[in-house]
């Protein structure tokens, strides 16, 4: 596999939720920023689910970009040139369309400006 793509499976791999547990747990332990009204197991939950989400927004991400820019027919062990492309702007444009979104969903529905 090309370069960029065995870094995305490395990091699809890594953020296995059921791995990041403890993770999570010192993160949360460590955090003076907790909300007040909010204890340490609630921000904990809080935590674990972001990571969950996180999870599955790229999973969706690396099955939607592969999908697209990769050949059903493996025809060599490596991305060619055109598929990495392909990839490296799959991979933007679907941050890109989060990032807007998480934008007007914390703006209230508003689009951002």
């Amino acid at each position: 596999m090309g370069g960029f793509f065995c870094h995305f499976l490395a990091l699809r791999n890594s953020l296995n939720p059921n791995k990041n547990k403890a993770f999570l747990r010192s993160e949360v332990s460590m955090a003076a920023n907790i909300p007040a009204g909010i204890d340490k197991e609630q921000a904990f939950g809080m935590a674990e689910t972001e990571m969950e989400y996180r999870v599955e927004l790229f999973n969706r991400l690396a099955q939607t970009c592969f999908n697209k820019c990769v050949d059903k027919r493996y025809k060599e062990a490596e991305l060619n040139m055109g598929e990495n492309s392909c990839i490296d702007r799959c991979v933007s444009k679907y941050w890109q369309v989060n990032s807007m979104i998480g934008q007007m969903l914390s703006a209230g529905g508003r689009p951002p400006m």
